[in-house]
């Protein structure tokens, strides 16, 4: 369905997220862990207790030494566990990682479709800029986890490059393809409302996807320095407003 102008509904997007949704995490989670449904986890105040524990210490240590380089017996040690304890929750450190990235994920999905349903009709170049906000706030929470699953399905994750069977081309898993389309959209919407220039929408959401892709933004904050706001200003710099 698309409006009158030829450009699709931004309620498209929604049904959209879903698909993506099953797709990246496996549509054999059961309902109330899914998008948009009642978030009805049920588990006893003590293995809830533990579970938040060993996703902090894990992030935390994933942060300050990378995924590849933390084992699982450093994860039960700093949490003070049992490693069997660990082992029990998490056959591996890829359950570990999507657990860790699933509740975000569901958090990132939901604030887009938050900043669609609240753009109405608004600029599409407007709703691009929150995106890409949305976009680099992710990146800074979790680009250590991005990185090494970016061409996995979640369900097939193992967190270390070299332990993933299931990792092929980053382009061409559910993320980058869901971010891909959501982009192109955005940018076939402002070029027919005319707030951009005619553009190669296909290759331009490919390139915003190039200087997003989790080990170039590492690089780019780790090596180079640059802050999160410089990113984020060069993006529009080059997206938004040099191709008006």
């Amino acid at each position: 369905m698309g409006t009158q102008d030829g450009t699709p509904t931004r309620g498209v997007w929604i049904a959209a997220m879903e698909k993506f949704h099953q797709n990246m995490f496996g549509s054999h989670l059961p309902h109330e862990r899914r998008m948009f449904g009642p978030h009805l986890r049920h588990e006893r105040r003590d293995a809830a207790e533990h579970r938040q524990r060993i996703l902090e210490v894990a992030q935390h240590l994933f942060a300050e030494q990378g995924v590849d380089a933390v084992s699982m017996h450093q994860i039960a040690l700093a949490a003070g566990i049992g490693q069997g304890t660990l082992y029990r929750r998490y056959r591996h450190k890829g359950d570990l990682c999507m657990d860790l990235m699933r509740e975000r994920h569901e958090q990132f999905i939901e604030e887009i479709a938050a900043l669609f349903a609240a753009s109405g009709r608004g600029p599409a170049l407007e709703l691009l800029d929150g995106v890409l906000i949305k976009m680099v706030a992710l990146l800074e929470e979790q680009g250590a986890l991005l990185a090494p699953i970016a061409g996995t399905k979640m369900r097939d994750a193992q967190c270390d490059e070299a332990d993933s069977p299931g990792r092929s081309s980053s382009q061409q898993s559910p993320w980058y393809l869901w971010l891909h389309e959501l982009l192109a959209g955005l940018l076939i919407e402002a070029v027919a409302r005319g707030e951009l220039a005619s553009l190669d929408v296909p290759y331009t959401a490919d390139t915003i996807l190039a200087v997003l892709n989790p080990p170039f933004y590492r690089f780019q904050r780790q090596e180079r320095g640059y802050s999160p706001e410089r990113i984020l200003q060069g993006l529009r710099r080059i997206y938004i407003d040099g191709v008006k």
